[in-house]
């Protein structure tokens, strides 16, 4: 009895130690299994936040983008000039039919772009000429067929004292000579005045200074030519004044011609001739090579 009774004791122990032993890989996979789970849950929801987050991030660059392009100066203008020509093309539609609308419209679009083309200018559009600048420029271009060549904005390197470094708005070289000229922009409700050609008044202003340095650069200019052809190259200063009346044809004032603005071709024209072509195309070679853009490209 007694050894039965252990015998059994022993045999429900046995029976023990093997369901654990069974149930020890059944604990790790189940381990296993939570991990995989925990991990495909992690996974889950890093995409779901991947998934929420990238058009957050885009949107920002999208709108950073649509800013930039309306902040263009040129972007605003054709914005402008299309709806001046849908408003225009669509008031002749009402009126007339779509076909001559259309053609209003495109009429439209390409006055602008003619009229706008009109305001530029050789100089580069980063330094952009000022509007007396283009409006000489645009009289000394009509006296290129008379053997003139001009170079626009160049600037006076600095000489032996250090002075600073200036600029010619339009030197002119031609047949009746080499020219400095100075296109000014001036207060046309102050009158302009002169004492005993020594000096310059525009209202109560002095203006010494501003012929001294026209004076300036223009002997630098003839210095550095000089140097460059060989021989003196004479290069006469003058100021065109755009804006008030100025009462007189052409004075010189300190060695400087004054005239008014409009008066700048006629100026040049009504000159003897003192340079041969070759004198011409030599003397612009030099001032090419000597002297250079004032805003480069």
């Amino acid at each position: 009895m007694g050894k039965e009774y252990g015998a059994s004791l022993m045999a429900i122990m046995e029976r023990g130690n093997t369901q654990g032993a069974r149930g020890q890989p059944r604990a790790r996979s189940d381990a296993a299994g939570s991990d995989a789970a925990g991990s495909e849950g992690t996974v889950s929801e890093e995409a779901r936040e991947h998934h929420h987050q990238s058009p957050v991030t885009e949107r920002p660059e999208e709108e950073r983008t649509a800013a930039a392009m309306l902040d263009d100066p040129r972007t605003r203008r054709w914005i402008q000039r299309i709806g001046v020509a849908l408003a225009a093309g669509a008031a002749v539609t009402i009126l007339f039919g779509w076909r001559l609308g259309l053609t209003v419209a495109v009429l439209v679009v390409i006055a602008d772009v003619v009229r706008r083309s009109r305001k530029d200018s050789s100089v580069a559009a980063w330094q952009k000429s000022s509007a007396a600048e283009r409006r000489t420029e645009k009289q000394l271009r009509a006296l290129q067929r008379n053997g003139y060549l001009v170079l626009h904005a160049r600037a006076v390197p600095r000489d032996d004292e250090g002075v600073s470094d200036g600029r010619i708005d339009h030197l002119v070289i031609g047949p009746s000579g080499v020219y400095a000229i100075d296109s000014e922009k001036w207060d046309k409700r102050l009158p302009v005045r002169t004492m005993s050609h020594l000096k310059l008044f525009h209202g109560p202003f002095n203006k010494k200074d501003r012929l001294d340095e026209a004076r300036w650069e223009a002997q630098m200019a003839s210095n550095i030519l000089g140097e460059k052809v060989g021989f003196e190259v004479p290069v006469q200063p003058s100021v065109a004044i755009y804006g008030p009346s100025i009462p007189w044809k052409v004075m010189r004032v300190r060695d400087v011609d004054v005239y008014a603005g409009n008066r700048a071709r006629a100026y040049l024209r009504r000159r003897p001739t003192i340079l041969t072509d070759g004198d011409v195309q030599r003397i612009f070679q030099a001032a090419e090579d000597a002297l250079p853009p004032k805003y480069p490209d």
